[in-house]
């Protein structure tokens, strides 16, 4: 199902809305950005099959390993890659809810949580 990049966006905005209040207010220094696809660099460093198996990806400093020294540093950024999830969902309930998950599951990585303990979460362990 494919929408365009406004409404990608405003689905986005809506599942960081939609966190809870206690994981919303630590969002500090980060950046939360739409992209058509990963680059081929990060399909490489990944090491993806291809560039639709990345539905996003947290870059930087994961809040638990902030220290005292923490700080004067560009925001960590995540990257929701709007084809990849677009190309797995069949409706606009299902875009909704791949965003969500997507969104969720790379705030989880801001936090400091790694894949294995992610997939624990989401029930894909």
């Amino acid at each position: 199902m494919r929408v365009g990049r406004a409404e990608f966006e405003r689905l986005v905005s809506r599942a960081l809305e939609d966190l809870p209040e206690k994981f919303r207010d630590r969002l500090e220094n980060i950046a939360i950005v739409v992209e058509e696809a990963p680059p081929q660099e990060i399909i490489r460093q990944i090491g993806a099959n291809g560039p639709l198996g990345i539905l996003g990806l947290y870059q930087g400093v994961p809040l638990k390993h902030r220290g005292v020294r923490y700080g004067n540093v560009l925001p960590d950024r995540i990257v929701i890659y709007q084809k990849p999830i677009e190309v797995r969902v069949r409706n606009r309930g299902e875009l909704l809810t791949e965003v969500r998950r997507t969104v969720m599951h790379e705030i989880g990585h801001f936090f400091g949580l790694s894949e294995s303990e992610l997939r624990e979460i989401e029930g894909d362990a």
